[in-house]
């Protein structure tokens, strides 16, 4: 009986902080975001904002990866902006684009069930041509989006739950 009622106060704790955590994920204030804004909402467009995306989460999962504290991070990305710009020049050919580091707004967004406030942010903004179209943003330090596309394979998850049943049944 003992057994059960410990593996009920388990399950229970288990989804309790399940909840305390899902509803706590925030963006940690001294955060550095990233945006990338698409030229329209044309495939095109589309995929070239994907495809600059991918470029420069690639290239800041490099450079940051290893770096210690927000003011850290904040030189490596303001040394970046010319090798950056370069990358993106590359990519897009004779479209226009613009690069802002600094204090850009975000619009309300909800991801994951979470709404993050509107705002202005510190943040790297990349404006590709008119910018009217949909955009796509992450965190770039501490490097959240960055470690979820380069280290899925390294990530091992586990249940609370099935642990404690198989060293206690």
């Amino acid at each position: 009986m003992k057994k059960i009622l410990f593996l009920i106060a388990i399950i229970s704790f288990y989804f309790m902080m399940g909840k305390v955590v899902s509803d706590t994920q925030m963006i940690p204030k001294e955060a550095i975001r990233i945006r990338v804004i698409g030229n329209s909402n044309e495939e095109r467009d589309q995929q070239l904002k994907l495809s600059i995306k991918d470029e420069l989460e690639q290239y800041y999962y490099h450079q940051l990866k290893d770096v210690k504290g927000v003011s850290n991070a904040s030189a490596v990305i303001e040394r970046s902006l010319p090798t950056v710009e370069k990358l993106i020049a590359n990519q897009l050919g004779n479209q226009d684009f613009s690069i802002h580091y600094g204090m850009n707004y975000f619009p309300q967004k909800e991801y994951k069930g979470i709404t993050y406030d509107e705002g202005y942010y510190q943040s790297l903004v990349v404006t590709l041509g008119s910018g009217n179209g949909k955009n796509w943003w992450c965190v770039l330090f501490p490097p959240l989006c960055l470690l979820e596309n380069n280290q899925m394979e390294e990530v091992e998850y586990r249940s609370l739950v099935a642990d404690m049943i198989e060293k206690y049944f």
